[in-house]
């Protein structure tokens, strides 16, 4: 059986032949960049002109289409001085890619930068820089069509509440009743939040270009600034409330070691309240928008729990069914003090 965690690397051939594709100059040092998606080779470069990262898009992740829609963005937040890895053109054609025997090849700049590391510096920038993003792609237009699909009112996620119950390991699952009233209380919860959330106007509002994957390992930081922000395959079409709401989730959730059964209910406040507003520092969030943001935070934390545990039993290296108490436990915390959590921009 092939080893699917060992990480894919470029042949001599290969990286020969790819990078004379591009003018670097002298190439004075090579080393792997061991980060992201295993299928996914990257190098890290150093050359006459810069420091590079070069990367072979994973199969699956290799539509050209997609890929020149998100190469759009990129090239449109580059000219306006957003901070992200530029784009390194081909030498003939100055092209964003390189196709080569089937494969999609990038090269972008390297940028020198650090992990999140909670600040409330780094949380209400990663905030500001979100709305900038919202701001400078508002009338973003492509001729592709991206795709529109979120964690809100999804049937998909849905399913997937109901198909934890048989993906648990039988000898780590719960008695049926324990299992049966977690589970049901979790897709009613998500029910009722996307019902909320469209009650309050969510699905009138304008849809435009979000980055879909807003979360502390998405970006680079130095000196609590965001430098850099990567990886815009999830970019889409929705509400903008949609990608704030997700982002403020991920930077004010708390977690804990190995057992998410003893993970707190509660968020960090002050982190929630700082990246609200930072982005509404660079983009005026409505008093409509605020409200629906809790109900759309359970929805985003439902979700993002419920689709690997219904594929797989488990959450990463965490028991299945002690994370999704985890999460009962914490979307019952949010509802309770959505009253305060949407007056965050008032205090």
């Amino acid at each position: 059986m092939a080893d699917n965690k060992v990480r894919e690397t470029f042949s001599a051939r290969e990286l020969a032949i790819t990078l004379s594709h591009f003018d670097l100059g002298i190439i004075s040092g090579i080393e792997e960049f061991a980060r992201g998606s295993r299928r996914a080779p990257k190098l890290i470069l150093q050359s006459q002109r810069g420091k590079f990262l070069f990367k072979r898009r994973a199969k699956g992740k290799d539509d050209m289409a997609k890929v020149a829609f998100t190469h759009q963005i990129q090239l449109t937040l580059a000219g306006q001085n957003f901070p992200l890895p530029h784009l390194f053109g081909t030498r003939d054609d100055n092209n964003s890619m390189l196709v080569w025997e089937s494969n999609i090849y990038e090269m972008f700049e390297y940028i020198e930068g650090s992990g999140y590391d909670a600040s409330l510096d780094a949380t209400f920038h990663a905030g500001k820089i979100l709305g900038l993003y919202h701001k400078l792609l508002q009338d973003f237009r492509s001729d592709y069509q991206p795709p529109q699909g979120s964690y809100h009112g999804a049937q998909a996620i849905q399913q997937s509440i109901r198909s934890t119950i048989s993906s648990l390991p039988i000898e780590k699952r719960p008695s049926a009743e324990e299992l049966t009233e977690t589970v049901g209380a979790l897709e009613t919860a998500y029910r009722k939040c996307a019902a909320a959330a469209d009650k309050l106007g969510l699905q009138q509002w304008q849809s435009q270009i979000v980055h879909g994957d807003w979360h502390p390992g998405n970006m680079l930081f130095r000196s609590g600034h965001v430098v850099g922000v990567i990886d815009y395959d999830a970019a889409r079409l929705q509400q903008r409330v949609i990608d704030f709401a997700n982002g403020a989730l991920q930077f004010s959730i708390l977690g804990g070691g190995e057992d998410p059964t003893t993970w707190p209910d509660y968020l960090d406040k002050t982190r929630f309240k700082r990246f609200l507003r930072g982005y509404d520092s660079a983009n005026v969030i409505s008093t409509a928008e605020l409200n629906t943001v809790p109900y759309l935070m359970c929805e985003a934390m439902i979700a993002e729990a419920v689709l690997p545990i219904a594929a797989t039993g488990s959450f990463g290296r965490l028991d299945g069914f002690g994370f999704l108490k985890m999460v009962r436990r914490k979307t019952g915390w949010i509802l309770a003090h959505a009253g305060e959590l949407v007056n965050v921009l008032q205090d």
